[in-house]
Formats: C-alpha cells, sequence, structure tokens
C-alpha cells in the first residue's frame, strides 16, 4: 500500500553575483539542475517544462526513485523564478521559488519549496523510510545550494 511524504523547505544565502546575473543562472533551468546531486536525468518537455529523473534511493530492500515534473516561470522584473508541478507525472508534486535581493555584497538568495512523495512501499515502513527521504532531500537541496554559491563566489 502506498503512502505519501511531504517536504518543505526554507532556506537564504548571500552570494556575490549581482542579482542580473544570480537570476540568469536561477532562471535557466539546465544550468541551475547541473549543480544538484544525483539527478539521473533532466529531461525537457517543452514550454520550459521539466522532468526530474532523480537516482534510486533505498534502504536493505526498498528502493524508491522520485520523479516529477514542473514548469518554470522566470520573473526579471520582479527578480523571481516559480516552479509549479507538472500533472501526472511521476510519484511527486513539487512546487517553489527562488526570489533574489540586491544587497551592498551582491544578492541575497530566498529558496522554497514544498514537495509531496508518493512512496509504493508497504504501510508498516513509513515510519521508517518518511525521516530518511526527508532527511535525504534536505542534504540534496543543501548540497544544491552549496554548488549554487561555490560558482557564484567566483
Amino acid at each position: 500500500m502506498a503512502f505519501k511524504t511531504t517536504i518543505e523547505l526554507e532556506k537564504e544565502f548571500e552570494v556575490s553575483w549581482k542579482q542580473e546575473k544570480v537570476f540568469e543562472l536561477l532562471s535557466n533551468v539546465p544550468k541551475s539542475v547541473a549543480h544538484f546531486p544525483k539527478v539521473d536525468e533532466l529531461v525537457d518537455l517543452g514550454d520550459n517544462s521539466y522532468r526530474w529523473e532523480m537516482e534510486k534511493i533505498g534502504i536493505q530492500a526498498y528502493h524508491i526513485q522520485t520523479i516529477y515534473a514542473c514548469t518554470y516561470h522566470a520573473d526579471k522584473e520582479n527578480m523571481k523564478v516559480t516552479w509549479e508541478p507538472v500533472d501526472g507525472v511521476g510519484n511527486g508534486v513539487v512546487s517553489g521559488s527562488w526570489e533574489l535581493e540586491e544587497t551592498e555584497k551582491g544578492t541575497l538568495v530566498r529558496f522554497y519549496t514544498k514537495g509531496t512523495l508518493e512512496i509504493d512501499l508497504p504501510f508498516f515502513v513509513k515510519m521508517v523510510v518518511s525521516p530518511v527521504v526527508s532527511m535525504e532531500f534536505e542534504s540534496m537541496v543543501d548540497t544544491y545550494h552549496e554548488n549554487l554559491q561555490e560558482t557564484m563566489n567566483q
């Protein structure tokens, strides 16, 4: 019996790049995703929509592969990039945003995302698997942000 787990993250960091240059990178989905760990494949669906296929993760006999698709919207006037789920693709539903604010030193980058993953495993493993999925996702997002910061502080 499948179950769902939801993860919501808000993070911010500052980089030395100017706001315009940060926006250019974050609004280019393939260039931005190149900084994200454990992406098995990013598939261009057209119309600025992409399907993410993550590497499989698991413990013992249980493995999960997250697949989802989002449509991305770049609002240069407000220095904001948002994404919303594409219905009916994969086992995940993900939405979120990047918001950029110019600072004296560069750019303050605010990140928000919310994702729900349907996990097709027996319900009795939910208590073990849900925290592992949450920790793994947060760890990947942290690595993503570290990789972006390394690029945007050069």
